[in-house]
């Protein structure tokens, strides 16, 4: 008998797609969305503003559908990850655009790896910060210790 192993996949928020069920007609008002995602209602206001969320409008309220409960998703995995708003735009327009899903993925890989690149950076210069950090705390340490001793 021949045994299979089937290793799941998963599939990170930022790769998408961003699901719309054209029969799914579940809106959340600006307080649950802000519940659900644990973000203020500034924050959405602001994605808003942005035109990285496109809530209906009712008068004076917000309802969000199906299309921007996935873009959240997506925009708090990207934040999360350090993406610029601009980088977050791309990466919307590039898992709900026309492209080939093995472009997609690659575009994403892309954006992804460059910003690997830039957080290694940032990780190496705190590393040199906290060393000399350490270096002055022992130093006024040393001081402190003295004066002490004095």
């Amino acid at each position: 008998m021949v045994e299979v192993t089937m290793e799941a996949i998963s599939v990170p928020d930022l790769a998408g797609p961003i699901q719309v069920d054209a029969n799914d007609t579940t809106k959340l008002s600006i307080a649950e969305m802000s519940e659900t995602f644990g973000v203020t209602l500034r924050a959405l206001r602001f994605y808003e503003e942005k035109g990285l969320l496109r809530p209906e409008r009712r008068g004076a309220r917000r309802f969000y559908g199906a299309r921007d409960i996935g873009r959240m998703r997506v925009i708090l995995q990207a934040k999360r990850i350090g993406l610029t708003l601009i980088e977050i735009r791309e990466v919307i327009s590039l898992v709900e655009g026309k492209m080939g899903r093995a472009a997609q993925l690659q575009a994403l890989r892309e954006i992804c790896a460059r910003q690997e690149e830039i957080l290694k950076e940032q990780q190496a210069q705190l590393s040199d910060q906290v060393q000399e950090m350490s270096g002055v705390l022992a130093a006024l340490d040393g001081l402190l210790q003295t004066r002490a001793n004095a």
